[in-house]
C-alpha cells in the first residue's frame, strides 16, 4: 500500500512529549496540533471540549433544518425526528469523547432541550419535566447508562472473560448484587480517571441488588432504566 505523504501528519500527544521528527520514507511528515479520524477530533492535549463543539454544532444545524421545514410541532412527528437525525450526532463514538468537563456537557445538553422546547404543548414546563414527559434521559444519563451495559457485558455478559483482565474485583460478604463491588483505583493525573474501566466503578457500585444481579443482558436493560429513572 502506499501512503499519500501529504495527508499524514503527527500528532504529539502529552506535555511531556519529546515530539521527534518522524520520515515517511525520505520526506518529512509535518507535526499538528489537532487531527480528526473517523469523525472525531482529537488535539494533542487529549482535551475533548473542540469535539464536543463540533458535535453541538452539528446537531444545531440539523435542529435548525428541521424546525424550518418540518410545519408540525407534535411530539409524534418531532420526536422520531429528534432520536433519528439529531441525537446521533450528540452521542456518535461517544464512548472516546466523552465530554470530561461540566461546561462541554451543559453544551450538549442545551441542544436537547431545544429539540425538546420544540414540541408543542411542552413549552411552559422545565427541561427536566419535558424529558420526563417524552420519557428521555438527560444525555449525561444515556452515557451513564451505555457505561454501565458495557460493563455488565464485560463482568457477566458476552465479555466477560476480557472483563477480568479490565477491573479488579473487591471481595466482601457485606456486598450486594453478584457477591462483589469493583475495587476503586487511585491515579495522580484527572484524565485517567476519565477512562471507562475508572469511571464506571462507582457508579456500577451503587447500582441496586436486584439490578447487578439480573440473569441477563435485557432484564439488566430493563431493571437499569428503572433504577435511572429514580435518579436525577
Amino acid at each position: 500500500m502506499n501512503f499519500n505523504k501529504a495527508k499524514c501528519k503527527v500528532l504529539h500527544v502529552g506535555q511531556l512529549s519529546p515530539k521527534h521528527n518522524y520520515r515517511l520514507g525520505g520526506e518529512w511528515i509535518e507535526s499538528s496540533q489537532k487531527e480528526k479520524d473517523l469523525g472525531v477530533l482529537i488535539d494533542e492535549k487529549v482535551n475533548m471540549g473542540q469535539q464536543c463543539a463540533l458535535a453541538a454544532q452539528k446537531a444545531n444545524c440539523v435542529l435548525g433544518c428541521i424546525k424550518r421545514s418540518v410545519t408540525s410541532r407534535s411530539r409524534e412527528v418531532i420526536l422520531p425526528f429528534y432520536s433519528a437525525l439529531l441525537r446521533p450526532h450528540l452521542e456518535y463514538c461517544v464512548q472516546l469523547w466523552g465530554p470530561q468537563y461540566r461546561r462541554d456537557m451543559e453544551l450538549l445538553e442545551r441542544v436537547q432541550r431545544r429539540a425538546t422546547k420544540l414540541i408543542g404543548g411542552l413549552e411552559h414546563l422545565s427541561s427536566e419535566d419535558r424529558l420526563r414527559e417524552l420519557g428521555l434521559f438527560s444525555l449525561e444519563k444515556r452515557r451513564l447508562r451505555g457505561d454501565l451495559i458495557a460493563a455488565f457485558q464485560y463482568l457477566k455478559g458476552a465479555y466477560r472473560k476480557d472483563g477480568e483482565g479490565l477491573f479488579m474485583r473487591e471481595c466482601s460478604d457485606r456486598t450486594r448484587g453478584d457477591g462483589f463491588k469493583l475495587k476503586k483505583g487511585r491515579f495522580r493525573l484527572d484524565v485517567r480517571k476519565k477512562f471507562f474501566t475508572v469511571r464506571v466503578v462507582r457508579h456500577w457500585n451503587r447500582l441496586p441488588r436486584e439490578v447487578v444481579a439480573a440473569p441477563s443482558l435485557e432484564v439488566f436493560k430493563a431493571r437499569l432504566d428503572g433504577a435511572l429513572g429514580n435518579v436525577v
